[in-house]
């Protein structure tokens, strides 16, 4: 069937009666993921005014080859590579039938990394993209942008695999979203050090079920051991909901909270405790998303509030926290608004309604929000 999404139009596979929605026989198509897509064509012409030297992008699991279709259809010199013949065939229709260049290539993406170089390498397997990770930042020259689907993992609910795969330890939290997102990162960017490669993230989300991070490269040893100097550990208390970050690369765990006395302390790491997004270049990004989006409206929020989000490595649920002091809650801008008012840093989370970063510690928060020393 064809569908219209950036104002293309692209074949996808009709999906079968009882399969998972935008499943066809063999070749994947994930209609829910138009927003990854939106903001990733968005992504994409920020960058290239930041930098114009970047050409050349690799749709590195193609199947339909919808992203390939929208990044040629931005200019860029584009490869589409999967190893399902079908696929293949299909971005090379998608491609021809919108009238676009492009090259269609029926190869394991990491053969194919080692041996073509690409400005760009967009990773957005389903499931962990960390068997593509050591290729891509091999192989890529500016940008890596990777999504990353198996969430119960990465924010620690299924821990044993969260280990096996991404070379840490994440915990089950309250903070599920931003945990995931920086055990992915910090996997990336340890990743990218071996081959010393410097990765940063400019940009970040976590939306529905996934994470998705676009990664700028920088070369040399000495480059890649600074951004090792953002990984680190967070304590975090089950009791009272203290929470430490803590920088290095050698976890040294806390016995008991120094806020309340508990021994139930998980020690997550490491993890990624610098700037998961660039402010300015989110402001830039959002700038760049155009009506013809199917999500742009969704899309402009996100990167609105992305733009605007503190840089802290967890948040506060608000409703655990007055249900912990025994008091209803207030509006979720009204409770940032007292924080700001007080001389704290404070913003809302772009995954989750009830979210807040903050510099205030739990105490107080509560003396300001509620007018009273706890």
């Amino acid at each position: 069937m064809d569908i219209e999404e950036g104002g293309l139009t692209i074949s996808v596979p009709e999906a079968r009666d009882g399969a998972s929605e935008g499943t066809g026989s063999g070749v994947f198509f994930n209609p829910t993921q138009e927003l990854n897509r939106d903001v990733t064509v968005a992504v994409l012409r920020a960058y290239r005014e930041r930098e114009p030297r970047a050409e050349t992008y690799l749709d590195a699991m193609a199947a339909s080859g919808i992203r390939g279709v929208r990044a040629a259809a931005e200019g860029y010199d584009v490869t589409c590579a999967d190893i399902d013949p079908d696929a293949v065939a299909l971005a090379e229709e998608n491609l021809a039938s919108n009238d676009l260049a492009g090259e269609t290539v029926n190869r394991d993406v990491n053969a194919l990394l080692h041996e073509t170089v690409f400005d760009v390498v967009d990773v957005d397997p389903y499931g962990t993209p960390i068997p593509f990770a050591d290729a891509a930042f091999a192989n890529a020259r500016n940008l890596v942008c990777v999504t990353a689907t198996d969430t119960a993992p990465l924010c620690g609910a299924h821990l044993q695999s969260g280990i096996r795969k991404y070379g840490a330890v994440p915990r089950n939290t309250d903070y599920h979203p931003e945990m995931g997102l920086r055990t992915l990162v910090s996997a990336l960017v340890r990743t990218a050090a071996r081959y010393d490669t410097a990765a940063r993230p400019i940009l970040s989300h976590v939306s529905r079920h996934y994470a998705r991070t676009y990664l700028e490269l920088e070369s040399g040893a000495r480059a890649a051991d600074d951004r090792l100097e953002a990984l680190g550990h967070v304590d975090n208390c089950e009791d009272c909901l203290w929470r430490e970050p803590t920088h290095g690369l050698i976890a040294d765990p806390v016995d008991a909270c120094p806020n309340c006395g508990s021994e139930r302390v998980l020690t997550a790491g490491p993890l990624w405790l610098g700037p998961v997004a660039e402010s300015a270049f989110a402001r830039a990004v959002h700038e760049r998303v155009t009506d013809e989006m199917g999500e742009a409206e969704r899309a402009r929020r996100l990167l609105g509030t992305v733009a605007r989000e503190l840089d802290t490595p967890t948040h506060y649920d608000q409703h655990r926290l007055y249900k912990q002091w025994g008091e209803p809650a207030i509006g979720m801008d009204a409770f940032v608004d007292r924080l700001t008012a007080a001389g704290y840093d404070a913003s809302r989370a772009h995954y989750r309604g009830t979210a807040v970063k903050t510099t205030a510690s739990i105490p107080e928060m509560r003396a300001v929000v509620l007018g009273d020393a706890g």
